[in-house]
């Protein structure tokens, strides 16, 4: 069974907490499209729940070396679903070296890499994994794989020696997702989550007023926008488990974080399928969720697949002494209503840009023994139980009550599949 629930700030701090460094505090630029001054503010920044920067890592531009005996060796599993984002992230950074990609389509490695795969870098088919988790160069592997196929590739990456960063989630489902995190504690080795918006600048920041300053007094409510631009494909809908566990779980993450609490009391959902295609999966496009918390606190998620010119991402916490909003934002500090064409169209990968690289370079402190992975075993175990408890409300058509417990994650999955 999950755990019972937590006090309200045990969860928010990794269980090897690393010590608090000097930072600056500007206001952070959610643009990572154009560099600013405040460039490497997030590399100074702890992410979320961690209350300070790691002293080992260094965020100083360094020379490539991808053939250098300091550089960190990584396997990819499914080239098909890796995002633009890791991708670029690969790509950039410099104290790492992509030595195989794991795909059985050649199509997938053409679509993700282009023309050709990076110099040294070897593609082999699934039934050739082997090779590359026996390579001593290789020290992470990197799972793209859809969440029913990740479990073994993360349990097979794991008792090959191999740290391992998961894109999406290890599993929808509590035993498989606690098998994982079993074998990670067994063997040693780093277990890393793709909560990405946990590394996002402009989070980070509302994180530090809301809960290390207090700012905003006691959180009353919390309200996000999260319309993704351009839609997920209907492919990637079906393998990573639908809407709710491919973009409203990392909106849940995040409000959990904000408040301190795990699981709300209280769960409604409604949903629809405006596109005939998605309803098809059994899935829906839009979806309103409305939760209440044990403090009281009430919050609602909009989570859109519809979004025509650009990804809207918007979080507003209301306190009793006050409010604080993070908003769209773009490089030109242009704000648009009513044009006919957007003047700074942004993607969701160009929005999170910034949150997808320090979490890569997270997961590669994490390869180096620098700080343990940002997302313990318990916030993924209760995050999803969330997302599984949403689905349900959507799917039967009320609410449902977390306080009895009666929303088991593994037993929601099973009965909406």
């Amino acid at each position: 069974t999950v755990p019972s629930p937590p006090s309200y700030h045990k969860l928010l701090v990794p269980h090897h907490p690393i010590t608090a460094a000097h930072r600056d505090d500007p206001t952070p630029s959610t643009s990572a499209s154009h560099p600013s001054p405040l460039a490497t503010f997030h590399t100074r920044m702890a992410p979320l729940g961690q209350s300070g920067a790691t002293p080992g890592a260094s965020n100083s531009p360094t020379p490539p070396s991808h053939h250098s005996g300091s550089s960190v060796g990584l396997v990819l599993f499914g080239a098909g679903l890796v995002s633009k984002a890791l991708l670029q992230s690969l790509v950039e950074e410099t104290s790492c070296c992509l030595l195989y990609v794991v795909e059985d389509w050649p199509e997938e490695v053409q679509r993700a890499f282009g023309a050709e795969v990076p110099a040294g870098t070897r593609v082999l088919r699934q039934q050739d994994a082997a090779v590359a988790l026996g390579d001593p160069r290789v020290s992470g592997a990197i799972i793209c794989s859809p969440p029913d196929e990740a479990p073994e590739m993360i349990r097979d990456a794991l008792r090959a020696g191999k740290g391992v960063f998961c894109q999406g989630l290890p599993s929808v489902d509590r035993q498989a997702a606690e098998a994982c995190f079993d074998e990670a504690d067994r063997c040693g080795r780093p277990l890393v989550c793709g909560f990405y918006k946990r590394f996002d600048p402009a989070l980070q920041f509302l994180y530090e007023k809301v809960r290390d300053s207090r700012a905003l007094g006691r959180i009353h409510r919390i309200s996000t926008i999260s319309s993704l631009y351009p839609a997920a494909s209907l492919s990637l809908l079906k393998a990573s488990g639908g809407i709710f566990y491919n973009a409203a779980v990392h909106d849940i993450d995040i409000i959990s974080l904000l408040l301190g609490e795990s699981v709300p009391d209280t769960i409604f959902s409604l949903g629809h399928a405006f596109c005939a295609d998605t309803g098809c999966l059994r899935d829906v496009d839009t979806v309103a969720i409305s939760m209440k918390f044990p403090s009281g606190a009430i919050v609602t998620l909009d989570v859109s697949q519809h979004c025509t010119r650009s990804c809207d991402q918007r979080l507003e916490v209301h306190g009793s002494q006050g409010t604080l909003r993070v908003d769209n934002q773009n490089p030109l500090g242009i704000t648009e209503h009513g044009t006919s064409v957007s003047i700074c169209p942004q993607t969701q990968a160009e929005r999170y840009r910034d949150a997808h690289r320090e979490l890569f370079r997270h997961f590669l402190r994490t390869l180096k023994g620098q700080e343990p992975p940002m997302v313990t075993r318990e916030q993924f175990l209760w995050t999803i139980q969330v997302a599984a408890a949403a689905e349900q409300s959507w799917r039967k058509g009320s609410a449902v009550d977390l306080r009895s417990g009666a929303a088991d994650p593994a037993g929601v999955k099973a009965e909406v599949v």
